[in-house]
């Protein structure tokens, strides 16, 4: 073979390598991922997590982050709250790129957070988002607390997950405040995915058309399970 003969066989293995890393790539992220598939990748972890199984979150090394510097194509969006206990990595036993991962809290829709959203959905192709909140959210509780009024920037916070708590606090008239609490906490997430749609054209165009699913769930800071509630079509 001749120099010539050479120089293209080279190039034609450079552009096999290059093809083989995009599609190895691409299998990693959102690209042929449905919303079932991404919410069962999402549960499976879990189960590793609470069975102390865990595999998948210890992978971010070096090789992971070099890939992953040229882009990224997370399956899921995770709206979750900003508290210390609940990393959607970890208790979805996932590495790096796999999730989009938006807190805030009270796991809130603000229109910052709804715009990173928006943004996740719209740009990078997730199917899936969920909206999970967790026991004995400290955001939820400053809301009871508070009767609707707070200090500084947290008032803001109280504003928005107020609705919630005035919607069960008919219900659990007369009931120990615990329980009030983690109605109060399953409201707010069933409440903040109603409103992503209500809140976000984007979003809700996606829904309409099939291209994403919302489920709402809740992580159980004792057992470390993460539960499901119905899933908003």
């Amino acid at each position: 073979m001749n120099e010539t003969g050479r120089r293209i066989a080279r190039l034609i293995i450079g552009v096999a390598v290059a093809a083989s890393a995009a599609v190895a790539f691409a299998s990693e992220g959102g690209v042929g991922v449905s919303a079932d598939e991404a919410l069962q990748r999402l549960m499976d972890g879990n189960k590793h997590y609470v069975e102390g199984q865990m595999g998948a979150c210890r992978e971010s090394d070096t090789a992971k982050r070099e890939g992953l510097a040229k882009g990224q194509k997370p399956y899921a969006i995770i709206l979750s709250c900003s508290d210390s206990r609940v990393p959607p990595e970890i208790i979805f036993d996932k590495s790096m790129g796999e999730l989009f991962v938006v807190r805030v809290a009270g796991n809130i829709p603000d229109p910052v957070v709804l715009g990173s959203i928006e943004y996740a959905a719209e740009h990078i192709g997730s199917p899936l988002i969920m909206v999970l909140g967790h026991e004995r959210c400290g955001a939820v509780t400053a809301t009871v607390d508070s009767k609707g009024k707070a200090e500084g920037n947290i008032g803001a916070l109280v504003k928005t997950i107020a609705p919630a708590v005035q919607k069960v606090k008919k219900a659990m008239k007369g009931k120990p405040k615990a329980e009030f609490v983690e109605a109060a906490c399953d409201a707010n997430v069933k409440l903040v995915a109603a409103n992503i749609t209500k809140k976000s054209p984007v979003v809700a165009k996606l829904v309409k058309e099939g291209k994403i699913k919302i489920v709402t769930a809740k992580y159980d800071l004792d057992e470390g399970k993460v539960t499901l509630f119905e899933d908003k079509k």
